[in-house]
């Protein structure tokens, strides 16, 4: 497991340091056995999943944490290391010997090899119980992103989506057609996977018979209605979640996507379900189609803090800031959209995000900005009867506490927008 250890490290070192998503991460590491790279992948996202925790802890161990630049990789050994003392249940010698490795094996954490032994010799007797003790919600939630949720939520709420992030999510899956003949029913053509098994060797996905889109994710599209034989609009349509489920509700879809890889991601997933879609590589404040569309789905780029869950990486690599710079950008998009919708058409605006500058402060300045539309209230029946889904306004926004005693769900808002 050396090797699992050496990449989750350097995973490590890269999102924190750098800030690169964690899936970018984990694509750049060596090629390793499926054990490993699962071994890898585990050490990696519960650590950043518990940050918060595991930086107190070390913290009270360590009040002056060496620095950085003159002890390399030092924390993030620490870090990794007593995650698999605490939560992933390794054995207190494989933890910590493999951490004193990975520190023999750098030249600057050489250095700090009697520290990290120390430190982590003492997690091993001490930290389960100091663990226990911890408001693990509260620690594992930046500021910024706490205070935001009171403000919006209040704090009851506020904890509840924090303590959702905790868990490892499932995996929901769309079928083409009908049920998937895998997983636990959901709701309509979704259900749910709980187990750890490779997606792409599961029953089914080879034949196309289905795509991974969790459950929130799906309803946005859900809410344009019959779009059988009609054409619509799927702007910023990567990954191709919405581009697939529009295309097997009968659909002509037009998919926009202005980055290559992005988009032959897109014709990739298409080929593989045998659904069909026109394919446009373009940023969408360009795009001039030859005609107005009825129906245009806007799923605007946004700082993903609905997709925590499966993104545990996203607190610590994004601020503030990022939420002003997405909520600038939403803008001019929604705006670029509006003028692609036919008079008597639907807009529908969606954003995977739980922060309202991003979703509904967003959709209420558009509509004072652009009297041409009014807001069309979501129906109870349109989202299986998850009233909370609902907001007072009659926008969607779900919530990852939703559907907690089913495994949760993505944090998603989206308003639909009719033009007169």
């Amino acid at each position: 497991m050396s090797g699992a250890r050496a990449a989750a490290q350097i995973v490590l070192s890269e999102v924190l340091r750098k800030r690169r998503p964690l899936d970018a991460a984990l694509e750049a590491i060596p090629p390793m056995d499926s054990r490993d790279a699962g071994f890898a992948r585990a050490i990696a996202g519960e650590t950043l999943r518990r940050l918060g925790q595991l930086e107190a802890l070390i913290r009270g161990f360590v009040p002056k944490a060496p620095p950085p630049h003159k002890a390399g990789p030092t924390l993030e050994i620490l870090f990794a290391g007593a995650c698999e003392l605490l939560f992933l249940d390794v054995a207190p010698h494989a933890a910590v010997d493999g951490a004193n490795r990975l520190a023999q094996a750098d030249n600057k954490a050489r250095h700090f090899k009697p520290l990290i032994n120390a430190v982590l010799r003492r997690v091993a007797r001490e930290g389960r119980e100091i663990i226990a003790t911890q408001d693990a919600a509260r620690l594992n939630t930046p500021d910024w992103l706490w205070d935001q949720w009171c403000d919006a939520y209040g704090e009851g709420t506020a904890r509840d989506i924090a303590v959702a992030h905790l868990g490892l999510p499932p995996t929901d899956i769309v079928a083409r057609s009908g049920t998937p003949s895998i997983g636990e029913p959901l709701f309509g053509n979704v259900s749910r996977l709980t187990g750890s098994e490779r997606i792409d060797a599961l029953p089914g996905f080879a034949e196309g018979d289905w795509w991974v889109q969790d459950f929130a994710a799906s309803l946005p599209a859900r809410l344009l209605g019959d779009v059988r034989g009609k054409p619509v609009l799927d702007l910023c349509a990567a990954p191709g979640g919405k581009t697939m489920q529009l295309a097997a509700m009968g659909a002509h879809v037009t998919a926009v996507e202005r980055e290559p890889q992005r988009l032959a991601r897109i014709r990739e997933n298409l080929a593989r379900t045998k659904l069909d879609a026109t394919l446009i590589e373009s940023d969408v404040r360009d795009l001039r189609p030859a005609a107005l569309a009825p129906f245009v789905l806007l799923d605007a780029p946004c700082t993903a803090t609905g997709t925590i869950r499966r993104h545990p990486e996203l607190p610590w690599i994004k601020s503030a800031s990022d939420v002003t710079l997405c909520e600038q950008a939403a803008g001019e998009l929604l705006d670029a959209a509006a003028e692609m919708v036919a008079p008597g058409g639907l807009l529908v605006f969606a954003v995977c995000s739980l922060e309202p500058e991003e979703g509904i402060r967003q959709a209420n300045a558009f509509l004072r900005r652009d009297e041409r539309f009014r807001r069309e209230p979501v129906r109870s029946d349109e989202v299986f009867g998850l009233d909370a889904c609902i907001s007072a306004e009659g926008d969607l926004r779900t919530l990852p506490s939703h559907l907690a005693e089913r495994g949760g769900m993505d944090g998603f808002f989206a308003a639909r927008l009719r033009r007169l």
